[in-house]
């Protein structure tokens, strides 16, 4: 089977024409905005500038990403973490399903056997909250660095980034913002469920999350345990799920940056993956679909995909004794899985507060169901 297998789609992905590049008519912003360096309308200045958001280059696309050999870092470490929980270090669990809140650990400081400590730690828990770091302060090459340790980093193929560090995916939105009350107009709620760009053959693995500056109340981010998920499902459930295989696809993420007059760097493209995924470190089971970029069940028709996946995309994403919600403040890192882990951002603070979030995004395997 190729690295990369496209399927049919839906007439709308079908129809929507993507062209790589910036629309002639958007003038890119190569430049921090100066508003949020200087601070307007009565809000102050990003506590950050060197982390605003720029688009590069606009016109240099980015070609297609290539396999690479994943070494999993989580094998073969020290389950009783001496590395990574040094004397005085607390794990509080967040909830008795997933996530734990880790206190007196300095990740910048870890050596490479508490680094495989941490994916060992985070496969286990999923979701692993550590405050008080000093991510946000140092320079961004060394946060890159760090985390470049846990594999190939992603170059999001839309998103801004810091000048000169296109790893970096940022999450921002600007002081003065109304976008919550507008989504409001139109939508009841927020909720955009997924695990990050699966639609890559390789799609990443454990992902870093670090507030920069965050409202005081408001845009937590909900997290769901896809493993546990799985294992709730009836055995003869299970069993039907295991060798099948679903198309994800990067087109509609595409058509949405492009009809916003967004940047559409690479060609988007549709992979398969099982619908039910090993994990490599621990050996379990989790589901693998979500519902921003799964589209299809192979060799199902388009109705006898569309129950299955409705189905476990509600059993997901409504059942809260699998969740856990991170309730955001400045100085955090946010270290979770993205393979066995579906989370989605609560856009529900109205005061115009700046939002801004670093993500770096090593890749990990490509999905497998041994």
């Amino acid at each position: 089977m190729s690295t990369t297998e496209t399927i049919t789609t839906t007439k709308a992905v079908k129809a929507a024409k993507i062209s790589l590049g910036v629309p002639s008519q958007h003038r890119p912003r190569t430049s921090p905005d100066e508003g949020e360096i200087k601070g307007e309308n009565g809000y102050p200045p990003a506590l950050f500038p060197n982390y605003l958001p720029v688009w590069e280059s606009p016109q240099a696309n980015y070609p297609p990403l290539e396999t690479f050999d994943y070494i999993e870092r989580a094998l073969g470490a020290d389950g009783s973490f001496p590395d990574l929980l040094h004397a005085g270090a607390e794990v509080h669990n967040i909830t008795a399903a997933m996530g734990a809140e880790v206190s007196g650990v300095q990740l910048s400081q870890l050596s490479n056997k508490g680094k495989d400590q941490l994916a060992l730690l985070t496969a286990q828990k999923k979701l692993l909250v550590f405050r008080d770091q000093d991510f946000a302060s140092l320079p961004i090459g060394q946060s890159v660095d760090f985390c470049r340790y846990f594999g190939r980093l992603f170059l999001h193929p839309h998103s801004g980034a810091p000048k000169g560090h296109p790893e970096i995916h940022i999450v921002h939105r600007r002081a003065g913002n109304t976008i919550a009350a507008d989504y409001f107009q139109s939508h009841t709620h927020s909720m955009a469920w997924h695990s990050d760009n699966t639609y890559e053959v390789q799609p990443p693995g454990i992902t870093f999350l670090y507030a920069l500056e965050v409202p005081d109340n408001g845009g937590d981010t909900i997290f769901t345990d896809t493993e546990k998920a799985y294992e709730r499902l009836s055995p003869a459930f299970q069993e039907r799920l295991r060798g099948l295989q679903a198309m994800h696809t990067a087109r509609d993420q595409a058509a949405r940056a492009q009809a916003n007059d967004g940047y559409v760097r690479r060609e988007p493209i549709d992979t398969l993956h099982p619908v039910v995924r090993t994990h490599p470190a621990t050996g379990k089971k989790a589901l693998f679909v979500n519902p921003q970029f799964t589209r299809q069940i192979v060799d199902f028709k388009k109705e006898e995909s569309d129950i299955i996946l409705k189905f476990l995309y509600d059993h997901m994403t409504s059942s809260h004794d699998l969740q856990c919600r991170v309730k955001w403040r400045m100085g955090d890192v946010v270290v979770f899985d993205n393979r066995n882990t579906i989370h989605s951002a609560i856009t529900d603070w109205t005061d115009g507060r700046r939002r801004h979030i670093g993500r770096i995004t090593p890749a990990a395997e490509r999905p497998y169901d041994d």
